[in-house]
């Protein structure tokens, strides 16, 4: 029987290693311009990458970059030169959600292995092996997903590696592709940039009080995901402080 797999958002190499220190398979970072992890990302510094990925190493851990922007033209020239010396620091994975940023790094690097974000909204089996039919080593299920379309989907793709959320928010749009930050903010949430204003509270009451009327509840199914065949899992807590974490 294969072992789970924890893993956990890292966007300080304090909060990584309070991850590693509790138990954290593997954790996730953002590469420098081109995820959506632009704020609270220490990572974003790539001598603090290099460090990261390092010491995950050296202690026999897992660290994954996510590279899963929407990208515009501009930071489509500019991204196999800025992914190259990334790649030299020896990821053990890229995150990657757009078509074309796939194409391109499976052209220049065709060994290098990427898993697919869970910002491409995959909600059936048959998105996974067209994903798997290309190369990708591991799919990161839509958070929208029942328990019972995992466990379809694990039934029907029985030989590739799934991931899924285990705990932490939901956006109120599919998957993260949301305009509401864009629009009230000026910070694309596409870009990285997300201000969580879903999870503002407005005027809106529940009982009295203002209350956060957009936003849905936090996923919390770790228990449940135990009955079923992934051995994946993902924790979404970003933002918060190593206690979080750990």
């Amino acid at each position: 029987m294969n072992t789970p797999e924890l893993l956990s958002p890292a966007g300080s190499l304090k909060n990584m290693r309070f991850a590693f220190a509790y138990g954290a398979d593997a954790v996730y970072a953002g590469q420098p311009r081109y995820s959506l992890r632009v704020r609270n990302n220490e990572f974003s510094k790539e001598a603090v990458l290099a460090q990261g990925i390092e010491e995950a190493h050296a202690l026999g851990k897992r660290f994954f970059l996510a590279s899963n922007l929407a990208p515009h033209n501009n930071k489509v020239k500019t991204y196999l030169a800025d992914l190259e010396p990334i790649v030299d620091m020896g990821p053990d994975a890229l995150i990657m959600s757009d078509p074309g940023l796939i194409m391109m790094v499976r052209e220049r690097w065709p060994d290098l292995t990427i898993h697919l974000s869970v910002q491409s909204n995959v909600v059936n089996y048959a998105a996974v092996k067209f994903w798997q039919g290309i190369g990708l080593k591991r799919i990161i299920l839509s958070r929208e997903l029942s328990l019972q379309e995992v466990a379809e989907i694990r039934e029907l793709c029985p030989d590739i590696e799934l991931e899924v959320f285990v705990h932490g928010a939901l956006c109120i749009a599919y998957s993260g592709r949301c305009l509401l930050s864009g629009y009230l903010s000026h910070r694309d949430s596409n870009q990285g940039a997300c201000t969580n204003t879903c999870r503002w509270k407005y005027d809106a009451t529940r009982q009295g009080r203002r209350a956060p009327a957009i936003s849905s509840r936090s996923v919390r199914s770790a228990v449940a995901l135990q009955q079923l065949s992934t051995k994946n899992y993902r924790l979404y807590c970003w933002k918060k402080k190593p206690g979080r974490v750990s």
